[in-house]
């Protein structure tokens, strides 16, 4: 029996956000400054897990939306083990109490902190996810940013985390101090190597009280300029999606409303256009190379609803530039397509 999709209720899936900046960080990176970014300075206790999680119940349900339970900032696998332990139990009494609304638990850690100890107790607490801070696969680039672990750590913490079972995801960054194009292709391709489910890409952002801020006042560091690193998300984009890792961040997005955090960015490249200007530039190529070798000039560009403005590009900026090229098109929506193109 045919099933019509569109009248069944399937709930879209966010992130109930906890944040426990520099907890547990062993080292402070060169770009780090996570007080900036989150405001957010003390300790959470399980007291706070449990209001936020009420919250965030209370608006999920609302707006007919399950998530993951999510553990960013700091190092959590770096945590003092009761505490850890402590937040863990409280997060999984919230997976008993609305299990139809939270749907798991992740973190996020560094590659230098993952033992089958931690990953024992991460399990018994259903933690289903865990991202690694990887940041480059160049050793020179993560000495240079003051990372204190190498590559191999990435690889034996990805290995051991697969084994466990766990949704394994990996963070990168672009543009770090001693970072080049090609340093950061070669980042991505060891990532893909070790079989991440989930990626994000983060182009380096500047901030002030950081040893990367403090060169860049000095004159002795600059980040890739903006269209640099829309060309290379682009790739990076393309490179993950064709090894069908799930991108699910490109870029940080600081919100619009933190103006205190802004005053501390002082250069780099952030913002929710990035990402849309990033993955917008990876749609203009897929689109070019077919146009380029067609015989005609106009298109049918059959796509589902949700790919319309990455396919326009931002602010239709792919529409205009293939245009100028003398190349149309239309598009077509067509549920659950990605993209597929047919000469009119």
């Amino acid at each position: 029996m045919a099933m019509n999709l569109r009248n069944i209720n399937i709930k879209k899936s966010t992130n109930a956000a906890i944040f426990i900046p520099h907890l547990g960080c062993p080292h402070k990176c060169s770009f780090c400054d996570q007080k900036t970014t989150t405001k957010a300075v003390n300790s959470v206790s399980a007291k706070e897990v449990r209001e936020i999680l009420e919250s965030h119940a209370k608006s999920l349900t609302e707006r007919n939306l399950t998530a993951q339970i999510g553990f960013f900032g700091g190092t959590f696998t770096a945590l003092d083990w009761h505490y850890r332990e402590e937040l863990l139990s409280t997060a999984n009494q919230f997976l008993q109490k609305y299990p139809d609304i939270f749907t798991g638990i992740r973190c996020s850690t560094r590659p230098d902190y993952i033992n089958e100890k931690v990953l024992t107790q991460l399990k018994k607490y259903r933690v289903n996810a865990v991202e690694l801070g990887v940041q480059s696969m160049d050793d020179d680039v993560l000495k240079l940013n003051q990372r204190h672990h190498n590559s191999e750590d990435v690889r034996k913490s990805a290995k051991l985390i697969r084994e466990f079972g766990f949704t394994f995801g990996v963070q990168m960054m672009t543009g770090l101090l001693g970072d080049t194009l090609q340093k950061s292709l070669y980042t991505a391709n060891e990532l893909i190597a070790i079989k991440p489910d989930t990626a994000r890409i983060y182009p380096t952002v500047i901030l002030k009280n950081t040893m990367l801020g403090e060169l860049y006042e000095r004159g002795e560091f600059e980040t890739f300029s903006l269209e640099e690193t829309v060309e290379l998300c682009a790739e990076l984009y393309k490179r993950f999606v064709q090894n069908n890792i799930k991108v699910i961040r490109l870029g940080l997005n600081i919100s619009s409303k933190n103006d205190e955090a802004k005053k501390d960015i002082i250069g780099g490249n952030y913002g929710l256009q990035l990402g849309e200007l990033c993955i917008g530039r990876y749609y203009f190529y897929r689109m070019l190379n077919v146009f380029k070798n067609a015989d005609g000039k106009r298109f049918y560009v059959y796509t589902d609803n949700r790919n319309i403005s990455k396919i326009n590009g931002h602010k239709s900026e792919n529409k205009l530039k293939l245009k100028q090229l003398g190349y149309e098109y239309k598009i077509i929506e067509k549920q659950g397509e990605d993209l597929i193109i047919e000469e009119i």
